[in-house]
């Protein structure tokens, strides 16, 4: 985790943990499959909550190899119909050409009813590029769910406007670290302290509309009992 990226990473996580805390259980029961897992940064989200945690990752993963379970790609999963029990994926959906196939895929491996836990981007940089394809608002997302097959979607914006605007302004901090200007210590500094105080902010801000400026959104869904 970068220091520019240390809010984000923050809330992100903490609202991560909060959706796999509800769609696992302890005892463990169930097993679960990460899409695009890169270093399976989120196993110690799962520990003891699921039988089984199966990282799945594109053999060109710019996040290397090492912990991934299975090399292949979102829309060929190779594993049977309802294998799983929950899917989760972070902020991937944007890197696929085809995310409604992806869905489509992500729910044939489901078991009925299980549930999936998908972080995506809104108001965001490009990156990864040239990989990097769309941003989802929720109405996108509860579309795009439904046709894959899922209902009880229910989808979460994961900030305000001043942690999204916090956030992208320490973004453009860094970008003047370059060149001449790269060896000014002070920016991580000021970056953290802008971070800092977006957050504060974000928390009093109750102004009606504040949290359609999200930086990303955090849907569960379940998939459909087929009849």
């Amino acid at each position: 985790m970068e220091l520019r990226d240390w809010l984000v990473y923050r809330i992100g996580d903490r609202a991560l943990e909060a959706a796999l805390r509800e769609v696992t259980s302890v005892p463990p029961r169930g097993a679960l499959l990460d899409i695009g897992c890169g270093r399976k940064p989120y196993t110690r989200m799962t520990r003891g909550r699921v039988t089984r945690h199966v990282g799945i990752d594109h053999p060109a993963s710019l996040h290397g190899h090492h912990a991934v379970d299975v090399a292949s790609t979102a829309y060929h999963i190779p594993f049977r119909d309802g294998a799983f029990d929950v899917v989760m994926c972070s902020s991937v959906l944007e890197h696929l050409e085809e995310p409604e196939a992806a869905l489509r895929e992500a729910a044939r491996v489901l078991a009925p009813g299980g549930r999936a836990v998908y972080v995506t981007p809104f108001i965001w940089h490009i990156h990864e590029e040239p990989r990097d394809f769309y941003r989802y608002s929720r109405y996108g997302l509860e579309h795009l769910f439904a046709k894959a097959g899922f209902e009880r979607i229910e989808v979460k914006p994961l900030s305000g406007f001043w942690v999204t605007f916090g956030q992208l302004f320490v973004h453009q901090l860094y970008r003047l670290q370059r060149g001449p200007m790269r060896w000014i210590p002070v920016i991580p500094f000021v970056g953290m302290a802008v971070q800092a105080c977006a957050y504060a902010l974000d928390k009093l801000d109750r102004a009606p509309g504040s949290r359609k400026w999200t930086w990303a959104y955090i849907t569960v869904a379940v998939k459909k009992n087929q009849k």
